[in-house]
């Protein structure tokens, strides 16, 4: 693991009192990639793979080193994002397919969405790229919250080139079909830019931007030139690592490009920026999640733990760094809290504000991880996974008996302890039952 010196977690006097008086609201830019490793980040350590613009964004504000996504697959991280509450509590979770027979969660309607509460604080609220969280009525983005859509509604694409899915097409500017020409990664930054320097944004509204890129997920299909200047520079490189490589390097050159809008526009000194992933990168698809332990659909930590950063200039402190070990679903009440709005007691999240004032928030929580999954292998059953303080208590499928690690001791997941901590296994087990009959009081299926 990285160590970094004490002197980096301090702030500088002038960001804290920026912090301690009231700020105006800013404009929200959400950054969301999809199956994106912490290792394919190049800020965290050295890297084969090249992000000089993610690596700048966290330069210009704080860098956080510990923080986890709400579930190890795409659609309940995204509820939880969306929500604030465990995937579980929204309804989803497991994966939403295109494919009913397949499908493991339905967004419930009655939950109040990020979007849809900044729009009482007079916001602007659009989404560009994968929503991920229903195909129909009630639960398109249009109708949970989003005033502008311009994006993909399913799970993946079968090729970033043509934008089908299973055949069929779900590429929408709002309510309305649509089927643009071009890589899907530089349709949804070229969609983004206009949004940002006025397209479909109303002026002189703040606004909430979730920019939704389903890259680095399979198939893994850079472009041609960006494939060329991998394999020029790392000719031995082992071909799928060098095509993954070359994938992240072009989402990172069109983040670079959105980050540009946003600066063209006038609008960078008045948004928080928050880039990180829904889950951990694909190891099958040569992915890096380095130094944790496996990958995507993994409860150990390279299936969780994902890059997270926020910059917001003049308030929170560039070239700063944070331990904290929170949940992407930790955005909503930030966003609320600056907004200037009261979050739900309902909320499973908890405000980053503290934290990005260079201080602690002090009351300890657990962390909840569920999936339900389908296929022989998981029979349609959940597994789950519980962090309290230093102690992880986890299942990777429904079969298998819990594991139980210290993640001071053994942050690498290397020795299970379910049968030497007894007290501690048993504590952990309990929260577990409770966090699994909360989620289970609202249904997966459509009624």
């Amino acid at each position: 693991m990285t160590a970094y010196p004490a002197a980096a977690f301090i702030f500088p006097l002038l960001f804290l009192q920026a912090l301690d008086a009231q700020p105006a609201r800013p404009n929200f830019l959400v950054i969301f990639t999809d199956d994106h490793g912490y290792g394919d980040v190049s800020t965290y350590h050295e890297s084969d793979v090249r992000t000089p613009h993610i690596d700048q964004l966290a330069a210009e504000g704080m860098l956080f080193t510990t923080m986890r996504a709400n579930c190890t697959v795409c659609s309940p991280s995204r509820a939880a994002l969306l929500t604030g509450r465990y995937a579980d509590r929204a309804g989803v979770p497991g994966v939403i397919r295109t494919q009913p027979e397949n499908s493991w969660g339905f967004l419930d309607p009655a939950v109040p969405t990020l979007p849809g509460e900044l729009r009482k604080a007079g916001y602007h609220t659009a989404i560009i790229g994968k929503w991920h969280l229903g195909l129909e009525s009630p639960n398109t983005p249009n109708e949970r919250g989003f005033d502008h859509f311009h994006g993909f509604l399913g799970d993946m694409m079968d090729s970033y080139t043509t934008h089908l899915r299973h055949g069929r097409n779900y590429m929408r500017l709002n309510q309305q079909a649509i089927q643009p020409e071009g890589h899907a990664t530089d349709l949804f930054t070229e969609w983004a830019a206009a949004y940002l320097k006025g397209g479909h944004r109303p002026q002189g509204r703040p606004f909430f931007l979730y920019l939704a890129y389903n890259a680095p997920h399979f198939p893994i299909e850079p472009p041609a030139a960006w494939l060329a200047k991998v394999r020029a520079r790392a000719p031995g490189m082992d071909p799928k690592r060098a095509a993954n490589a070359a994938f992240v390097e072009h989402l990172d050159d069109r983040i670079g490009r959105v980050l540009a809008a946003l600066k063209e526009a006038g609008l960078e000194d008045d948004t928080l920026v928050v880039f990180t992933a829904d889950n951990g990168g694909s190891l099958p698809h040569a992915q890096n999640n380095d130094p944790w332990r496996d990958g995507k659909q993994s409860h150990y930590d390279g299936g969780l733990r994902v890059p997270f950063m926020v910059r917001w200039p003049g308030h929170v402190a560039p070239g700063s760094r944070s331990d904290y070990a929170g949940l992407n679903f930790d955005i909503f009440p930030t966003f609320l809290e600056l907004a200037g709005l009261q979050a739900s007691a309902e909320l499973d999240a908890v405000s980053l504000l503290p934290v990005l004032k260079g201080g602690v928030i002090g009351k300890p929580r657990d962390l909840y991880f569920v999936r339900r999954e389908g296929g022989s292998a998981y029979g349609g059953k959940s597994y789950e996974a519980l962090i309290r303080g230093d102690w992880k208590l986890l299942q990777n499928d429904p079969w298998s008996p819990l594991e139980l690690y210290n993640l001071k001791d053994d942050p690498l997941e290397k020795n299970n302890l379910a049968g030497k901590a007894p007290k501690v296994f048993n504590e952990l087990s309990t929260a577990l039952r409770t966090h699994i009959q909360r989620g289970g009081a609202v249904p997966w299926q459509r009624p």
